[in-house]
């Protein structure tokens, strides 16, 4: 069997995996979202916090809570890093410097977990357990929860609710995160990913007899990491170290992790306005965008574009053997569309086009599918604006499921979508204005890919590294956790406010003149849009630096 084949054959069977869950677990999280009962667990919680499940939010305050909650964990991170060396389990390690220890708070509460550090010589296993992975949890079930509070503002009329920020919080959580965490940490551990507390040669138990390694607890980190679609890992170089990614089966396994949620979603979000056809039409545009994009990136590093790659017959360089060329680029494409972050290969290793692809990806906004969360919002924006441009186009008000998209929801709209390629470009730019570009392992055109990636991962919630730059100093570490903050709260804002401007409208009847949304034309329009825009704000950039590279 060809590398190709073999490729192509895991691609395919990506796709059926998904395709099966999508009815059966979209509908699980609709009822997790939605349902009125609460378990005994759920209700002690809500005691212990001071919340009236019953009580639901307007946008501002729903905002309110999202920042509060944030806030104060990007204190407590901030906190548990500095002291950390007065902590059980902390494996003599220091504290980590004041620049670093921001720069991973910010990471790690805006579901980007970018690291900057070696995380197996840095942190110990109770800043890990208790810090890092349980961020992993709530910064997920955050942008799920701005999802949910959107897609509500579609689905209500006539009101200013929105729902429960600690309600939606906590059920995210305990129903759909934890237990499906718990599952995959089992299956990693089958698959030879290390679990204990290990901090040196100890003795582990793992399927398949005892062993004497380095560990910690990594299985349950990386699908917490991969779950969540977050990015970071326990050792630095990620999923393909051994440990994290033993086989190619968890490799699959991961990358199925990594889409499971943010795929399911749009089935949340036909369920909810109840009209299941525009999750398809949704999931559609996610999936197009998706299959061009694997597609593209293996094309382009199975080509072996360059004199070496095509000297040597693959572009194999920083690429686990054990995975080859096609499953690595398969899996930067899964870990670039979404804000997972995660790797098992060098990107600064791709060829150059291929290296170009994994920043598209991101620079897409992170929409096919996107982070959990993050990506079905981004999506729906990007819907508004393509009513909107529908509408200017035949002279009529533009509508979007029953609801008009006026001056002020486009306004929101619009503000959502020009934060990210503002903190992406003035980033770079002020890396080179300040010199501080000299970190980059290179010069010329891949030097200004490896400083570019750098603000588009940490300004799109990425989490994930090009490589071949050191970013850990006091300028990188502030500027890029400055990226993190902006690039992920104020979009929740312009979110929410936009929720709350359509759940306060009265439905609109639908007309003759009335574009379809779930319909291939209008699917068209949304992936052609998304591209169009994409194109006219990083082109210039993307031509200095991977495309002048490349030709």
């Amino acid at each position: 069997m060809t590398m190709t084949t073999a490729g192509v054959i895991f691609v395919l069977t990506l796709v059926a995996a998904l395709v099966a869950v999508y009815k059966p677990f979209g509908d699980y999280m609709f009822r997790a979202v939605s349902g009125t009962k609460q378990s005994k667990v759920e209700r002690g919680i809500f005691r212990l916090v001071g919340v009236n499940p019953a009580a639901e939010q307007s946008w501002g305050v729903y905002a309110r809570s999202v920042l509060a909650f944030s806030g104060v964990s990007i204190l407590f991170l901030y906190l548990f890093q500095r002291v950390q060396n007065h902590l059980w389990l902390s494996l003599g390690f220091d504290p980590v410097v004041p620049h670093g220890a921001w720069n991973t708070a910010v990471s790690f509460v805006t579901n980007t977990n970018w690291q900057s550090y070696s995380g197996e010589s840095t942190m110990g296993h109770l800043v890990q357990m208790a810090g890092l992975a349980v961020q992993n949890f709530v910064s997920a079930a955050v942008g799920i929860a701005v999802a949910v509070a959107l897609v509500r503002g579609f689905a209500r009329s006539r009101t200013g609710q929105l729902g429960n920020f600690w309600v939606d919080l906590i059920r995210i959580v305990l129903r759909i995160l934890l237990p499906i965490a718990v599952l995959g940490a089992i299956a990693l551990m089958i698959g030879g990913a290390v679990q204990n507390l290990s901090a040196g040669t100890d003795v582990s138990t793992l399927t398949g007899g005892t062993q004497t390694i380095t560990g910690g607890p990594v299985a349950s980190q990386e699908v917490i990491k991969e779950l969540g679609t977050n990015g970071g890992g326990f050792y630095n170089v990620n999923s393909a170290h051994p440990f994290e990614n033993p086989t190619a089966w968890t490799n699959w396994l991961q990358i199925f992790l990594i889409l499971l949620i943010p795929f399911s979603l749009p089935r949340v979000f036909g369920r909810m306005v109840g009209q299941n056809r525009q999750g398809y039409a949704i999931a559609a545009v996610m999936g197009i965008l998706a299959f061009i994009s694997v597609a593209i990136t293996n094309v382009f590093e199975l080509a072996g574009h360059g004199t070496v790659p095509q000297a040597i017959g693959a572009a194999m360089e920083g690429k686990e053997v054990r995975f080859d060329v096609s499953n690595s680029a398969t899996f930067a494409a899964a870990t670039t569309l979404t804000s997972t972050g995660a790797v098992n290969s060098f990107h600064d290793s791709f060829t150059s086009l291929g290296g170009m692809m994994t920043m598209v990806n991101m620079m897409l906004g992170e929409v096919a599918p996107g982070g959990t969360g993050s990506g079905m919002y981004g999506l729906l924006i990007l819907a508004v604006i393509t009513v909107f441009v529908a509408g200017l186009m035949v002279g009529r008000t533009p509508e979007y499921l029953g609801k008009k998209i006026g001056a002020r929801e486009i306004k929101f709209a619009s503000l959502y979508f020009l934060i990210t390629p503002i903190l992406v470009l003035v980033g770079t730019a002020a890396a080179f204005g300040t010199g501080n570009n000299s970190t980059a392992l290179n010069v010329g055109p891949h030097g200004l890919s490896e400083v570019l990636y750098a603000f588009t991962s940490a300004s799109n919630n990425n989490g994930s590294a090009f490589g071949g730059i050191t970013v850990n100093t006091t300028w990188w570490d502030t500027a890029l956790g400055l990226c993190m903050l902006l690039g992920r709260f104020l979009p929740i804002i312009f979110v929410l406010a936009l929720a709350g401007s359509l759940a306060r409208q009265a439905p609109t009847p639908a007309s003759e003149g009335t574009l379809p949304t779930h319909r291939p034309l209008f699917i068209g329009m949304v992936v052609g849009v998304t591209v169009v825009l994409v194109a006219l704000t990083f082109l210039p950039a993307l031509a200095l630096g991977p495309l002048a590279e490349g030709l």
